[in-house]
């Protein structure tokens, strides 16, 4: 999807280098490839910015994983209420870690 003004002129202030953009697509491509693998499984997801978060796998689409967050913050032995349920989008360039949690 694309949305653009003709009548504005256009200024690039950032390109990313082709090598860099192919890169990034074969990282996002991988990633996007080991979460569909385990979606339904609760996993640990940590930022590269350090946030941790702690969830079950929905959906991974177009560069986003969706994380399912228990809505009392505790996982009531792996069960839910979807009422209470928050679903979390993180951009997969942002992932640093992405940890399998089981019993």
């Amino acid at each position: 999807m694309s949305l653009q003004n003709p009548k504005l002129h256009e200024h690039t202030l950032y390109h990313a280098d082709s090598n860099m953009t192919h890169h990034l697509k074969s990282i996002r491509d991988r990633i996007h490839h080991i979460c569909g693998q385990h979606v339904n499984q609760f996993v640990r997801v940590e930022t590269l910015d350090g946030d941790v978060f702690e969830g079950v796998i929905v959906q991974c689409n177009r560069g986003i994983l969706y994380l399912r967050l228990p809505g009392d913050g505790g996982m009531r032995g792996f069960t839910s209420n979807a009422y209470n349920d928050v679903i979390l989008p993180l951009v997969l360039f942002e992932l640093l870690v992405i940890t399998l949690l089981y019993t």
